[in-house]
């Protein structure tokens, strides 16, 4: 062969080689397969993601490897049909129960307490005989329940986990809106104790973080404009406000007369963030503040559009944080609400029923880099439908769900009407205009006092609905007992083959901050590669009025995956995993293994 020749084929194998060097890139130049058209092994591909940037984008959730597609939309199955007592309060605790109540002072409910003729008499009806359940344990494995007896007014209280697993409800209405009541995870057959007059102010519409000592911050509430600091594990201790000057700012004002209520700023959003600070937004509205100290860190940009707080009632989440050797970046997203006018235009104290308007719930979803000092609001994609009184929630994979709500009108006693009976799948990290996918719809509104969450089999729990003052069934949206579960995407039968199964008893359930831990898991076929798992680690919410408060996902760091046998690393430390009790999931290829409960602190 000629040399001329010999150097021409020479050149041509190097082009070759560069092209296919090119195409097999990942989009930081690393280079193996791509997946789901994330990077490789570069920025959202698997473990091996590059630095994280203190200021710069959000480092999206690594991709689980090459996942598995599917068609399904989702499955809804009656779980109970009658649990007898409505759902506004809810919390799944760490022995599979799912704790709700209702109000305590507004009449009976379908349910009896127990056993027959136990009628104490309640201080919340004048201390008449009150026969009637006004909260369950319901066992999330098996549909059965228990009552509950509690005798304060828990009505649109708030809540979370101590971190030996107990429930806390805090506030609630006439002689509880200063209450501190406890269920006792450990006693099968425990009700509520409560400790009336132990909170500083007034909680009426509040919310709840729990922070990194176990403690919580209790928020806001009517006419509360103030936060304060719960300890855990105790119902007596001296209480401490700090004024919020921010919460007055954000409420809009009442109209003369009694009950004229407006305010689009109850129930706020509320997060913990990885440096110990708590980002707040109320209305349209948001800071960064210090818990301890009441300093306020940082204001944000106003969020334009509409209200997002009850009674407009949005939705919000923090995104799933990513654990590693460096910084861990913090995002939020918010969607939904309704015109900071909508209230005043539908709610009967305000307009009589001739002229009442029900506004159509906004579609627009707005993301914020929370720990990035120059970041600002960031146009989401619309979701498919306006929705009110929605829940967000997480999934195992790191997708969110939006579930339950309505259409058109706003938070309160037949307020609302159009129930939003599609939930949608939320992929924060496809490309623009392929995040949102509408699911198999339910046939049962959830609107008002409705509530829906994740449960260890990968389900989600729905339940509740009463936009009614008392429990009422000969109507439009009657009074909702029936208990439902939808079965998301990734339970899609013919990928049932493929989901992990995780031994609990073989596994490590007792967690401490920063250190590795066992988890032994069955994959089909014997063996996965690294690159196909994730694990994750969910706070269970105390949900209520479309606010999970508490809610967070983390993605953890792996260090081996081989021979049936996962070695994790546990976070850092309780600003990024808050002492307790967590729901952990092991996901082959976008398909969760049953949870099973760890207890990290």
């Amino acid at each position: 062969m000629s040399p001329p020749l010999k150097t021409s084929l020479h050149h041509l194998l190097l082009l070759l080689c560069l092209i296919f060097s090119v195409a097999t890139a990942g989009p930081n130049g690393n280079f193996g397969p791509r997946r789901s058209g994330k990077g490789g092994k570069g920025k959202g591909g698997g473990k091996g993601r590059g630095p994280a940037i203190p200021v710069g984008p959000v480092p999206p959730i690594p991709a689980a490897g090459n996942d598995f597609q599917t068609n399904f939309k989702g499955s809804w199955a009656i779980d109970n049909p009658n649990a007898g007592v409505a759902a506004m309060q809810f919390q799944l605790m760490s022995n599979n129960k799912a704790v709700w109540f209702d109000t305590t002072s507004l009449g009976p409910s379908a349910r009896e307490l127990g056993p027959p003729g136990n009628c104490p008499k309640s201080p919340e009806m004048n201390f008449k005989p009150d026969c009637y359940a006004h909260a369950i344990a319901y066992d999330v494995e098996t549909g059965q329940s228990r009552t509950i007896y509690m005798d304060g007014e828990p009505w649109c209280s708030s809540g979370n986990l101590w971190p030996n697993g107990d429930l806390v409800a805090t506030g609630g209405t006439k002689g509880g809106s200063r209450s501190v009541r406890s269920l006792s995870l450990k006693d099968p057959k425990a009700n509520f104790v409560e400790k009336k007059n132990i909170l500083a102010d007034k909680r009426w519409y509040s919310s709840n973080q729990i922070l990194e000592d176990g403690s919580a911050v209790v928020v806001g509430g009517r006419n509360s404009f103030s936060y304060e600091l719960i300890p855990p594990h105790l119902l007596e201790f001296a209480p401490k406000k700090f004024n919020l000057k921010f919460l007055q700012e954000t409420t809009v004002p009442r109209k003369p007369g009694p009950g004229m209520y407006i305010e689009n700023n109850l129930y706020p959003f509320l997060f913990l963030l990885p440096d110990g600070n708590v980002w707040l937004f109320a209305n349209d509205r948001a800071i960064t503040f210090q818990p301890r100290t009441g300093k306020i860190v940082r204001q944000f940009p106003k969020l334009e559009g509409g209200a997002r707080n009850y009674p407009p009632s949005g939705m919000s989440a923090l995104f799933p944080l990513i654990v590693g050797p460096r910084e861990i970046h913090a995002e939020v997203v918010v969607c939904g609400g309704n015109a900071q006018e909508a209230y005043a235009s539908v709610d009967s104290k305000h307009t009589n029923n001739k002229n009442r308007v029900f506004m159509p719930a906004l579609r627009d979803c707005h993301r914020l880099k929370v720990m990035n000092p120059t970041s600002t609001w960031e146009k989401e994609q619309d979701m498919p439908s306006g929705r009110c009184m929605g829940d967000l929630l997480h999934l195992p994979t790191g997708d969110l769900l939006m579930i339950n709500g309505a259409t058109k009108g706003v938070a309160g006693w037949e307020n609302a009407i159009d129930p939003n009976f599609t939930p949608v799948l939320y992929t924060p990290n496809k490309p623009m205009g392929q995040r949102f996918k509408e699911m198999a719809p339910t046939t049962i509104a959830r609107m008002y006092h409705s509530v829906a969450a994740l449960v260890p089999d990968g389900k989600v729990l729905v339940a509740g609905s009463n936009p009614h003052a008392k429990y009422l069934y000969k109507v439009p949206y009657p009074t909702e007992l029936r208990v439902e579960k939808f079965s998301p995407h990734y339970l899609d039968p013919a990928l049932a083959i493929h989901r992990p199964v995780v031994s609990p008893e073989a596994s490590d359930k007792v967690l401490k901050y920063g250190k590795e831990f066992k988890i032994s898991v069955k994959f089909n076929g014997g063996k996965a590669n690294p690159q196909d798992v994730k694990v994750t680690m969910l706070y269970p919410p105390f949900t209520t009025h479309g606010f999970s408060m508490n809610q967070r996902l983390l993605v953890l760091p792996l260090k081996t995956v081989a021979n049936n046998l996962i070695m994790a690393v546990a976070p850092p430390s309780g600003k990024i995993a808050p002492p307790g009790y967590y729901i952990l999931f092991v996901n082959f290829r976008g398909i969760p293994a049953k949870g099973i409960w760890v207890h990290i602190d």
